[in-house]
């Protein structure tokens, strides 16, 4: 299988690494699909809005502010995300009711969790171009995501490629501490 390393390695040039520390949850610790996004703080209509939609192996990247105190995603939002074939979820903030959304078969990347929920829509959503961690994520672009950390690419990669490329590391190269 091929890590987000390898992809790295082979195609270092192309690619943005979100630098934020994800916790994963969700039975997929590695998914990949199209980006679509959506922007919100501490109100998880926008999200369930966004994964009514058909998502066809698809990753939602919300930008939730990077916000702790109210998850933007549990697990009946993210049930409805595995009825409409979403590949993932990558969340700039935090989620709840992670024991039942890791019995689900999606991917899901987020800060953390906690069990507080939002009450009332807050204003000031929408979609579009979002920016954290370091990484700019545009709908039409590509996400991969596994347990190290999430990636951006401008275009589909070649898995095929980038395991052909990955080469294996020599004693010589361990001794020098080259990695």
């Amino acid at each position: 299988m091929v890590t987000t390393a390898d992809l790295y390695d082979h195609y270092h040039q192309t690619l943005h690494v979100c630098e934020l520390q994800f916790r994963s949850f969700g039975r997929r610790k590695r998914f990949f699909g199209q980006c679509a996004t959506v922007w919100t703080h501490e109100d998880h209509l926008p999200v369930l809005n966004a994964l009514k939609a058909d998502g066809s192996g698809k990753v939602l990247v919300v930008d939730g502010g990077g916000s702790l105190k109210v998850g933007v995603m549990g697990d009946r939002i993210a049930g409805v995300a595995v009825e409409n074939n979403w590949a993932g979820v990558v969340i700039y903030g935090a989620v709840r009711d992670t024991s039942a959304i890791n019995q689900l078969d999606i991917g899901v990347k987020a800060l953390g969790a906690t069990a507080r929920r939002g009450w009332s829509p807050v204003s000031g959503t929408g979609t579009g171009v979002v920016n954290f961690g370091g990484a700019l994520f545009s709908p039409g672009q590509w996400i991969y995501a596994d347990e190290d950390c999430v990636l951006v690419s401008p275009n589909e990669l070649d898995f095929e490629l980038a395991s052909q490329t990955a080469a294996p590391i020599s004693a010589l190269e361990v001794v020098a501490g080259y990695k």
